[in-house]
């Protein structure tokens, strides 16, 4: 699942905006959070890429609110 998610990364790609950033790090915000109600013995680190993943959001909306502003 995570190597799925690497691969939809949208670096490298010059057309990446700011919404697809956004969407990327909230689906991993997703997954992250779903694999760590299965994978009990990762569950703590898997919380902190939650909560990473969560900012990254957070800062991307921010941006993306500043610049509509």
């Amino acid at each position: 699942m995570i190597a799925l998610a690497a691969w939809r990364r949208p670096s490298g790609r010059p057309e990446a905006d700011m919404s697809e950033w956004l969407r990327f790090h909230q689906a991993h915000a997703r997954m992250y959070l779903e694999v760590s109600e299965v994978d009990r013995w990762r569950h703590h680190e898997l919380k902190y890429w939650v909560g990473y993943e969560e900012r990254k959001a957070q800062e991307i909306a921010a941006r993306m609110r500043s610049t509509t502003a």
